[in-house]
């Protein structure tokens, strides 16, 4: 039997199961599908097999770290979203996929990684808190300054005399941008009528974070809640895949496609009770915990401990290469018993 294919992702927060754009979108398309992954919400990058968020890890142990090719990789195994879909809505896939990533994507980075406020106040506090020590001391800013170059790519080299009206630039054209988004959508539950596709994934992961994050500085957020049908899409989605937030640990793909089928028919039903599904079988507790971050929980204290040592280290060297702190040879003390003896022959030989 082959191995289940494992997706590592961040950790959810500001009650989504993901604070990452490419994880949301990627746990999303997989919970539209019923993709039967096993799903690692993590808040460490160097415990996923590439070192980045996301990646998916095959069935033949292969790994990819792309959110478009994990997304390719699941329609290869046959958990196609856009299955149903015409010539015509594929190619309305492809415009509005464009269209979010060169309008909405720029100002996305923007509000969380390079607004002042928004960054102190609710990036950096957020992964410095989730994220172990020493990591969350170094490796936000590093995720800013990697965001910043994205950005800079995607909006190319201005001078600072130009980035106020360059700002001013790139909101009003993501506020033009939502408002397309609105129209397009109208009074249906999907872009694409009653089930769900990958435009939904993405569109969800875009508009989820900025509806749900609480900005101090939210003026592309102000024009989304004043959207209501953007709004109501992303709690309808939210409520009916992810109804419980912050759930870990394997994701069988018959609840979620029963998920599907709820969208698909569009018929209320009971809430579900969250019973193991009767096709799989039940490992004893001490092979696959319920909790993938207990997975390495012998190793907890060890790593604590290296931890420690390695923030020590780290100190000391810091404090050595600054001059804090030096080290003093002191002088031989042979030179005086060496003068006496010379002084004691001198004698003799008088």
């Amino acid at each position: 039997m082959a191995a289940p294919m494992e997706l590592f992702c961040w950790a959810g927060g500001w009650g989504l199961p993901s604070v990452d754009l490419d994880s949301l979108a990627v746990l999303t398309y997989a919970r539209f599908t019923g993709a039967p992954l096993k799903v690692h919400k993590i808040t460490n990058p160097w415990r996923s097999p590439s070192g980045t968020l996301p990646a998916l890890q095959t069935s033949h142990g292969e790994v990819i770290s792309v959110p478009h090719k994990i997304i390719t990789h699941l329609r290869k195994e046959k958990y196609n979203a856009d299955y149903d879909l015409s010539a015509r809505q594929g190619a309305d896939t492809l415009a509005f996929m464009s269209l979010l990533e060169e309008k909405l994507l720029p100002v996305l980075i923007h509000t969380f990684w390079v607004d002042a406020k928004n960054y102190v106040e609710v990036t950096r506090k957020w992964y410095a808190e989730a994220m172990p020590f020493p990591l969350n001391f170094f490796l936000p800013g590093r995720m800013q300054r990697q965001y910043v170059e994205r950005l800079q790519l995607l909006c190319g080299e201005h001078r600072p005399e130009e980035e106020e009206e360059l700002e001013k630039e790139l909101y009003q054209e993501a506020r033009e941008c939502l408002t397309l988004l609105s129209q397009r959508l109208g009074s249906q539950k999907f872009f694409f009528g009653d089930a769900p596709a990958s435009l939904d994934a993405f569109v969800f992961s875009y508009l989820a974070l900025l509806q749900q994050a609480k900005l101090p500085s939210g003026k592309l957020q102000a024009h989304l809640r004043g959207l209501h049908n953007l709004c109501a899409y992303c709690t309808h989605i939210l409520s009916l895949y992810f109804p419980w937030e912050g759930g870990k640990g394997q994701m069988g793909g018959g609840w979620a496609l029963a998920l599907r089928r709820v969208g698909r028919d569009q018929k209320p039903a009971p809430r579900p009770t969250f019973l193991p599904c009767p096709s799989a079988e039940v490992p004893p507790p001490r092979q696959t915990p319920a909790n993938p971050e207990t997975e390495e929980e012998p190793y907890r204290r060890r790593n604590q401990i290296l931890s420690v040592l390695a923030g020590l280290a780290a100190m000391a060297g810091y404090a050595l290469l600054s001059g804090i702190v030096s080290i003093h040879r002191a002088p031989p003390a042979r030179a005086p018993r060496t003068r006496a003896l010379g002084m004691a022959e001198e004698v003799e030989e008088e």
